[in-house]
Formats: C-alpha cells, sequence, structure tokens
C-alpha cells in the first residue's frame, strides 16, 4: 500500500496540483478520473519515479513492487519467449519456465512461443506486456488507457483480469462502463487536489455535485456576512464611540478570509445538424461484399435496411474488416452488391482516416469553414465554441493539437454539415468521459439514423437498435439491441482464456455446452428481475425523497426566521423520518447491488468456463 502526503507538482507559474494527499489500501481497484490535462498521467510517473515533484512525500512499503501497462507497444525480440523473458534479472533471469507458465494462462499456445511479437493482433500484444508485467510480480498496477485500441472481446477479457487481480489497482481510462466495471472506487483529480469514494464514477460525480452545491450555498452566506461586516466597519471605525466595535468587527472580517469562486470546466455541449427527408428507410444494403483480394473476403451477402432514427452498430475483433464495412457503406470503398439511399439522404463522416486528413497547415476555424464554405463567420465560431475553442484558440494550427482536440475539431466540422446519416468510425478515441458523454447524448437526440463502429460497451448499450457483428469467418446482422446479442449469443466463446482462479472444468459436447449457457441464462435472468426492481425502486425513492427534503430544509429556513414553532416542530419531524427512510433505502441498495453482482459474477464465470 502507498501513502502520498502534500504532494506539489507545478510547470513553471501552472499548478497541477498542491498538497495532495493519498492512502491506498489493500486491495483497492480504483478508478481514477478527470479531465484531459489535469495531471491523471503525470501522478502516476511520479509514483513510478520517472518524473520530479516540487515537495510533498511518497511513501512505499519495502519490498511493495509497482508495475506499469505501457499504453504504446515496444518489441525488441524476435520470439514471443524471449521478448517477456528479457524483463527477468539477476537471479531470476533463468526463470523462463515462470513465463511460459503465464502465457499458456493468458491464451499462448507452445507453437506460438517462437512466433515474432509483432504477428499477433493489438489485443494479443497488449497481453504480452501484460505477462512481462506479471512476470515481476507487482503489487500495484497502475494502467494508463489501457483499453486504446484495444478491440471488444480483449476489453472483456481485461476486465475479467483486473477483476481478478489479488493486489492493488490504479485505472485511468475514458471509457466510464469499463471502469466502473472493474472499480472498488472512484478517486477524482480537480482543482488540484484528489477526493476518492467508495463506488463507482457516477457516485463520485453526484457526491462532488453535491459539494460543489454546499459550498455555493455556503458562499451566500459567507459573502453576504462579509458584506455586512465592511459595511459596518466603514460606517463606525471613524467614531470615537464606535470605533473599538469597529476594530472587533474588523478582526472578525480578517478571521473569515475569502471564498473563491469555484472553477468550472468546460464541457462540450451540441447536437448534429439534421437535413430534413422524408424517407422511412435511409439505406438499403442487399448481398454486400468486399475483400481487398478476390479469395479473401472480409464479408459477404449481408443484407439489411436502415431506417430513420435508428443506430446501426459494427462490432467485432480488430482487423476484421469493421472500418472497411464502414467506408464502403459510406462510399469511400466500392464493393460488390446494392446499397441504395433515398434521394434526400445526407451524409456526415466521423472517420478514423478523415482526422488524420485534417490540414495540420489550416487553423481550427479554417478547417470547420472548409465543411461548408457558406456558412456565416458567427456561426462557426459558435461551433468553435461548442467545440471548447474559444476567442484565440479558434485560431490555432491543427498541427499544434493533441489527438483529443483534433477529434473535437472534426466533429465540429460534422456538425457544420446538415445530414440524416452519421458515419462515425471509433469517435471516442481521445475524447475523455465528459466529451463522450456528450457525443452520446448528441447521437440520441439525432433525428437521423447512425451507423458507428465502436468497441464501447457503454455506448452500445446506449445507442444501438441493431447490429452487424465480426466473428470468425465474416459478419452477419444481428437485429436487436446489444444486451439482447449478448443473451442470445454472446462473446463467452471469444474470450474463454480469461484468467480466472477455477479448477478445470470437465468439458461436454458443443450442444450440451449450449443447452447449459441457455438453463444458465434463464436462471440469472429469474434471479436478477426482482433484484434489477428492488435497485430501481430504492433509487427511485431515494431521489424523490431528496428532492423532498430540498424543499423541507428551504421550509425549515422560512418558519425559523418567522418564529413559527409549531410549524417548525412538524417539519423537523417530517425531515427527520424521510432522512431515517433515506438511510433505510441506502442500506437495502447496497444489499440488493451487492446482490446482483454477486450473482452477475458467478454466473459469469460459469458461462465462460463452458
Amino acid at each position: 500500500m502507498i501513502q502520498i502526503n502534500n504532494l506539489t507538482k507545478s510547470y513553471g507559474t501552472r499548478v497541477l496540483f498542491e498538497n495532495l494527499s493519498l492512502k491506498l489500501n489493500a486491495g483497492n481497484k480504483v478508478g481514477f478520473v478527470g479531465r484531459n490535462g489535469t495531471g491523471k498521467s503525470t501522478l502516476f510517473k511520479i509514483i513510478l519515479d520517472e518524473e520530479h515533484y516540487d515537495s510533498g512525500e511518497i511513501i512505499i512499503p519495502k519490498n511493495y513492487r509497482i508495475g506499469t501497462l505501457r499504453q504504446h507497444l515496444h518489441f525488441t525480440h524476435k520470439t514471443v519467449r524471449d521478448e517477456c523473458a528479457s524483463v527477468l534479472h539477476g537471479d531470476a533471469q533463468h526463470d523462463v519456465y515462470k513465463v511460459e507458465k503465464i502465457l499458456f494462462g493468458l491464451g499462448f499456445t507452445q507453437d506460438d512461443l517462437d512466433k515474432d511479437p509483432l504477428s499477433f493482433s493489438g489485443g494479443y500484444q497488449i497481453r504480452l506486456n501484460l505477462v512481462k508485467l506479471l512476470v515481476t510480480e507487482p503489487n500495484l498496477l497502475l494502467l494508463d488507457e489501457p483499453t486504446n485500441y484495444l478491440d471488444i472481446v480483449s476489453l472483456r477479457w481485461l476486465g475479467a483480469f483486473i477483476r481478478a487481480f489479488e493486489g492493488e489497482v490504479i485505472l485511468i481510462t475514458h471509457d466510464r462502463d469499463f471502469m466502473d466495471s472493474v472499480s472498488t472506487h472512484t478517486m477524482g483529480l480537480r482543482r488540484r487536489n484528489v477526493s476518492i469514494v467508495k463506488g463507482n464514477s457516477h457516485k463520485y460525480y453526484e457526491m462532488m455535485q453535491s459539494e460543489d452545491e454546499l459550498y455555493a450555498k455556503t458562499k451566500i452566506n459567507h459573502d453576504k456576512k462579509r458584506e455586512e461586516l465592511i459595511d459596518f466597519v466603514a460606517r463606525n471605525k471613524a467614531r470615537a464611540s464606535t470605533a473599538v466595535m469597529a476594530q472587533s468587527k474588523q478582526k472578525e472580517l480578517d478571521k473569515m478570509g475569502i471564498m473563491e469562486n469555484l472553477e468550472s470546466d468546460s464541457d462540450l455541449s451540441f447536437s448534429f445538424s439534421y437535413s430534413p427527408t422524408p424517407a422511412k428507410v435511409i439505406m438499403s444494403v442487399k448481398d454486400l461484399s468486399f475483400g481487398y483480394t478476390p479469395n479473401e473476403l472480409l464479408f459477404q451477402n449481408l443484407t439489411f435496411n436502415l431506417e430513420k432514427n435508428k443506430c446501426l452498430a459494427i462490432i467485432g475483433k480488430n482487423g476484421k474488416g469493421k472500418s472497411t464495412l464502414l467506408n464502403a457503406i459510406a462510399g469511400v470503398l466500392t464493393p460488390n452488391g446494392e446499397i441504395t439511399m433515398h434521394p434526400s439522404t445526407a451524409i456526415a463522416h466521423f472517420g478514423q482516416t478523415n482526422i488524420e486528413r485534417l490540414n495540420t497547415n489550416s487553423t481550427i476555424i479554417d478547417e470547420i469553414q472548409s465543411a461548408d464554405n457558406t456558412l456565416p463567420n458567427v456561426r462557426v465560431r459558435g461551433i468553435c465554441g461548442t467545440m471548447m475553442f474559444s476567442g484565440d484558440d479558434a485560431e490555432k494550427k491543427i498541427s499544434i493539437l493533441s489527438g483529443g482536440e483534433r477529434s473535437r475539431v472534426m466533429l465540429g466540422k460534422i456538425i457544420a454539415t446538415p445530414a440524416n446519416l452519421l458515419f462515425l468510425d471509433e469517435p471516442t478515441n481521445h475524447l475523455d468521459m465528459q466529451s463522450i458523454d456528450s457525443l452520446t447524448d448528441a447521437v440520441k437526440r439525432f433525428e437521423g439514423s447512425t451507423v458507428i463502429v465502436t468497441h464501447s460497451e457503454m455506448l452500445l448499450r446506449e445507442l444501438a437498435d441493431q447490429l452487424i457483428v465480426f466473428r470468425e469467418g465474416g459478419a452477419e446482422f444481428f437485429n436487436g439491441t446489444y444486451d439482447e446479442f449478448l443473451e442470445k449469443i454472446g462473446w463467452e466463446d471469444d474470450i474463454s482464456d480469461a484468467p480466472k482462479p477455477q479448477k478445470p472444468v470437465q468439458q461436454g459436447s458443443k450442444k450440451e455446452n449450449k443447452q447449459v449457457r441457455s438453463a444458465l441464462i434463464q436462471e440469472r435472468s429469474k434471479l436478477l428481475n426482482p433484484l434489477k426492481k428492488e435497485i430501481g425502486y430504492c433509487e427511485n425513492t431515494i431521489m424523490q425523497l431528496e428532492d423532498k427534503l430540498k424543499i423541507s430544509h428551504e421550509q425549515l429556513i422560512v418558519h425559523s426566521n418567522s418564529g413559527d414553532s409549531s410549524q417548525l416542530m412538524e417539519l423537523s419531524k417530517s425531515v427527520a423520518a424521510d432522512e431515517k427512510m433515506i438511510e433505510e433505502l441506502f442500506e437495502r441498495l447496497e444489499v440488493a447491488s451487492h446482490e446482483f453482482e454477486r450473482i452477475t459474477k458467478e454466473t459469469d464465470e460459469k458461462l465462460q468456463s463452458l
């Protein structure tokens, strides 16, 4: 367990954090949130002794090992075995058997040991980095955006691994759903300090909002009191008869100090420009096929319709053809088959290659203007502001922007384009949590249709009405939501090698496993449905009671000021009863949530063993 006391770090006049204190307890798995640029990765580097700090101390117990899963893949050896053994030093450098044992546990075969690390997919290359990390037997894992560039199957595998890891974890990721699925606590870096709460990111942000609201109310009373004291001192300090009292009030004023205004972060808040269309079916696709060579088709005979106001998600492992399919539908590539669009269909395309094609010599305002040269400058400036490029920031050149800033420029170009069909290829890459939430809301409100490639299970659950799933052997259309896909088909066969501490399971036939899986899913639904109702009831009732309490507290102030003791007493009893009820509901919610997580985890383990 590590402890940080009064840590301060600055770059010139810019203070990242000051007097930051943190204690990490045994077994904590902490999701680390905060806006881009607040210093999360810097704090990791300081803990790893890769970055200096201005003042404070970091206490790390003797023999406590800290490991990190690097964002960037860098291999220097020609075989998997040699690459993973390269981290062994001293007497341990001969313990290659430990390397092989972990490799086998993470899904590699004997034949894989002599293959080139670069011959594997991105997901398996991440696993190689993980093997190199685990061989050192760390007590604490620092994971900085480990979900970047992982496909959906690898993400599910990584989540299973983190949950099974026995040490401590601090995780930075823009994928809120992934973070909440593995973390026991959430820690946030804001206003140059950290706060940590037990629970997921939603609970963290709710608590921060409550703290801010309390601070704002306290500041109103504080400022009012200061004004009264300032006025009293000004009126009485010159009079001999009241000078002593004025001096006393001045001392009281000096002790009060000044409560600063809270710094607020800028958030994206936007809507896509909708081009009206009378079409009920925006796009019709029949017998679509494509391959870069005639003998290796990435997909074939795909047939589906995309209706107005529907979202089609393209999902699957990396390298299977998801972006290729999107580009084929969007007209960037020329596939075999029929693609029919209504004459009024207007397209806006956010693609991985589109961002790379931004003119690095242009300014932000020029790039957004290029989407529609008829737009007035005021409108273009407005879009720049919406994308968090206000004032002089809009004059920045693309060449100096970060990946996240370039993604926002691309979103700005799409906003400037009236459309009724959006093509979005991994739009959340480089965006922070709040920006992803804004993007999700914008797609939900969009009156047209959307085709999206994403590995984010949160986005899939929030947005997808239909799916095209890339699996072994090609792609298939699934007319349903992501949760329906998981229940009816699922990824279990693809993540069967996820690390789980379990006894060997006797494998039955494929048919028997399918029957067992179906029975497990039915039993899970039977057990979880009443818990879902209990959780929903507790959450809704707590919200209603908290709204009621807010009004009651305001009435208490009114009756207290008016001296109405009878109403004050009656209202106080009501407030006490409501507060007791909220406390009981929170206890019920915690019990139900814990049971929900236990049943889900146990069922998932059984499903993954089949």
